[in-house]
Formats: structure tokens, C-alpha cells, sequence
């Protein structure tokens, strides 16, 4: 039953290993070195790109992510130079494929990028072969939120009588939903304001997330097979389906229509955000909404508390890259020079070196509060190894072929985990094959 979308985000693997050996030369044909990055143009825009050419005396091509495209340009020997990826959930894929440099040597000796002045979110990069967080560095995130934070409208509490959250205490999963259905509002059948927003960045690293915090794992020890029958991913899946039965958010039945949440949350249909410390960079621009705007820990479904990290969104360099040195160049200016100042300062995120800190914006309430709140919640900070075998977007695609008919109808948490395992574990095994 897995579709296109699932079987081909496994498919980086057997034809992409064959490109994994540097090509002599460099990219400049005798002049100025070429370096071409897989990145946004919201990161690197043309301006910004002429300046860091001639800071760095060379010349960039940039394309843009894309999964498919960057599996051909491995397996054609063109490999880029420099390319984005989530560190959370991609660094252990492409370790165990063989894609990714291994940093240590360039970070040992680089100025800008010191290993004491490291925020430990950088663990996420880091994989020894079994274990996410520990052995090499294969990439760094250039800034980072602990996502499983949400954000909140005090003002629309305020309008529905709920009390606001504790900014020192998580509030429990279930007391959260409680708290969605109370601030949702209907228009007939039409919700005008929605309670809660449970998507986080994406729908299988959220139920990891959630099963992580009742005290399991949805993983086995080997990372080659989910359980969804367990008892703790069990208690994940029940709260899911609850949230997404009850109508107080966005889900596969429910989908926003905006894409992200930043929309219905500017606008005031939007109570609760399942967002991490980066959403107060759009809040800040918004004089009015960041009065009322505020950021809370972490909910917890009642194991040990902890707050991860499902992006680390940062840059990586591929084995294949024909310019290792220049690409580790713009790497190192990108992720601690002036880029890296401009980032902290603007508040989209939390630096990802130590000593930036002091840049982050506190002029306004909003600003001081949520940074408060995020430096208390890094006592809890913890990595969440991901699967090297499938990326993240395969399984995504499963649970949304899954989900809408076990919201819609009467499907139980254990009926949907029997449904979800063989599919996913399909998807694992296959992945494992490519790379043995």
C-alpha cells in the first residue's frame, strides 16, 4: 500500500554510494573556485551571496533542496559543495550511507567554530554508527529551537476564561488538549479559532516525540523496527486520535490551508502553536500580538521530562564534494561569522554557538519572557536517535495514508498501531538493504 512519496524518499542509497568518492580537482577550471550549495534562497539570497563571494574570493551556484535532485547529483559524481538537512532526523541516514565528511579535523582547528563554545542541540549531527548524539561530527545546526515547546495567545485565554499555562511546569498532554477544546471556537460548522495546533514539524517526529515522553521509544534498539503497540507509543497514538476526533486543530482530516501555522496565529485563529522558541522571530514583527504572545515548556505525557529538538535545521558537507576546503570555509563563516550574529540578533531561533547568546533580542515582554522560558527548559534538552534505514518524510507519508480513515471511523489506537507496523517496517527493512 506505501505510495510513491514513501518508497521514493528511501530510495537515497545504493545509487548515490557509488559517488561517494572525492573527484580530483576543483570547481573553478583555473580560476575562481566554484562551490554549489543545496540551500534556500530565504538563507542565501543574491545579495547576501555576492557578499560572501567576495569575502571568501570565490564564486556560488546555489539550487534548491530537494531530495530527488540531490540523490541524482551524488550518483553523477556532481555532487554539492554544501547542503541543508535537519540534523535531528538526517544526520544517522546519511552517515550510514556514506555521504556525509566528518568534521572533527576542520572544527579542531578553526577559530569560529570552537568545541567548548558548541551548544549541545549540535549533538544531533553527531553519530558513531548505533548511537545519535555520540562519534563524529558530520554537520551543525545554524540555529535551533526545542520544538516540542508551544506558544500561546494569553489574549484569547483571556476571552475564553482558561487559565494560562505554568512558564515554569509543563502542562501534561491530556491537560493541553483540555485546555484546546476550551479555547476552540465554532461558527456553525465553520471553527473560527482553534485551539490547539499539534503538527510540530511533522507527524512522525511528533508521536516519537510524545512516545519518548511517556518513557518508551518507537524505535527498537537496532532502529531497524517501529512498535506502535507498545505501551507507551499506544498512549501517543490514543492522544492523537483524540486531538484530531475532537476538531480543535489541524490534522491529515483537517489540513491548514495556509501550510504552517504562522498564518492562523497572526490573524487570531490560532490559540496554541506546537512551536519552538524560532516562531518569536514572525511574533516579534507583530507589535500588538506579542503583548499577548507567550512561550511554554514542554508538555509531557508522564515519563522523564524532556524537550528535543526535531529539526537543527544546519548544513552538512558531502564526501563527494570536489572542495572540501572551500566548502568548509563558507561553512565555518556561514555558521560563526556575521551570518551567524544577524541570526541570533533577529530571534528566529537560538544561536547554535554558546557565545552568541548575548545577541538574542529582549526589548520587548515577549522577547525577555520566551527566552526565560527557553533557558529553563534546557536542563531538559534531549537527543531522540532517529532511524538511519528511512528518512522522515517516507514515514510521514504512510501515517497520512493511514490516518484519515482511523480518525474518520472508529479505528482504535491498537487497531491503527497493526495497520502502521508492517507498513513502516517494510519501509526499514528496504532501507537497510541499501545500505548493508
Amino acid at each position: 500500500m506505501r505510495g510513491g512519496a514513501a518508497a521514493g524518499a528511501t530510495a537515497l542509497g545504493a545509487g548515490a554510494l557509488s559517488a561517494c568518492a572525492p573527484s580530483a580537482g576543483g570547481g573553478g577550471g583555473g580560476g575562481k573556485t566554484t562551490l554549489t550549495i543545496m540551500a534556500p534562497e530565504n538563507e542565501f539570497a543574491p545579495e547576501f551571496l555576492k557578499s560572501i563571494e567576495e569575502e571568501l574570493d570565490v564564486k556560488i551556484k546555489r539550487v534548491e533542496v530537494d531530495t530527488t535532485k540531490l540523490t541524482a547529483m551524488l550518483a553523477s559524481g556532481t555532487a554539492p559543495d554544501l547542503v541543508r538537512g535537519l540534523g535531528a532526523v538526517e544526520t544517522s541516514f546519511y552517515v550510514a550511507r556514506d555521504l556525509a565528511l566528518p568534521l572533527d579535523d576542520y572544527f579542531a582547528k578553526s577559530d569560529l567554530l570552537k568545541e567548548d563554545d558548541l551548544d549541545p542541540v549540535n549533538d544531533v549531527w553527531r553519530y558513531d554508527g548505533t548511537v545519535q548524539g555520540q562519534g563524529p561530527r558530520y554537520g551543525m545546526a545554524k540555529d535551533y529551537s526545542q520544538d516540542a515547546m508551544f506558544w500561546y495567545n494569553a489574549a484569547l485565554f483571556e476571552s475564553a476564561g482558561v487559565d494560562l499555562p505554568s512558564e515554569t511546569e509543563p502542562v501534561t498532554f491530556d491537560q493541553w488538549l483540555d485546555m484546546g477544546k476550551e479555547l476552540t471556537k465554532k461558527d456553525g460548522d465553520t471553527t473560527s479559532v482553534y485551539g490547539l495546533s499539534a503538527g510540530g514539524l511533522g507527524l512522525f517526529i511528533s508521536l516519537v516525540n510524545m512516545t519518548a515522553s511517556a518513557g518508551g521509544s518507537l524505535f527498537s534498539e537496532d532502529l531497524a523496527s517501529v512498535d506502535f503497540s507498545s505501551p507507551e507509543a499506544q498512549q501517543a497514538l490514543t492522544w492523537y486520535l483524540d486531538y484530531a476526533r475532537s476538531r480543535v486543530g489541524f490534522s491529515p482530516v483537517e489540513p491548514n490551508p495556509d501550510g504552517w501555522d504562522w498564518p492562523p496565529y497572526q490573524t487570531g485563529r490560532l490559540a496554541m502553536s506546537w512551536s519552538g522558541y524560532w516562531f518569536g522571530g514572525a511574533i516579534a514583527a507583530e507589535a500588538e500580538l506579542a503583548e499577548t504572545s507567550r512561550l511554554a515548556p514542554a508538555p509531557t505525557m508522564g515519563g522523564e521530562r524532556l524537550s528535543a529538538c526535531f529539526g537543527a535545521t544546519g548544513y552538512w558537507i558531502p564526501k563527494a564534494s570536489k572542495n572540501p576546503d572551500e566548502a568548509w570555509a563558507l561553512f565555518e563563516h556561514f555558521m560563526g561569522g556575521d551570518p551567524a550574529k544577524e541570526r541570533a540578533a533577529g530571534g528566529w531561533g537560538m544561536p547554535s554557538l554558546l557565545s552568541l547568546r548575548e545577541d538574542l533580542p529582549t526589548g520587548t515582554v515577549a522577547q525577555e519572557q520566551a527566552l526565560a522560558v527557553q533557558e529553563a527548559e534546557a536542563d531538559y534538552f534531549k537527543v531522540l536517535t532517529f532511524s538511519p534505514y528511512v528518512k522522515v518524510e517516507a514515514v510521514d507519508a504512510v501515517l497520512n495514508e493511514f490516518l484519515p480513515d482511523a480518525i474518520n471511523g472508529d479505528a482504535t489506537a491498537g487497531s491503527l498501531a497493526d495497520a502502521l507496523n508492517p507498513e513502516i517496517n517494510a519501509l526499514l527493512e528496504e532501507g537497510k538493504e541499501l545500505v548493508k
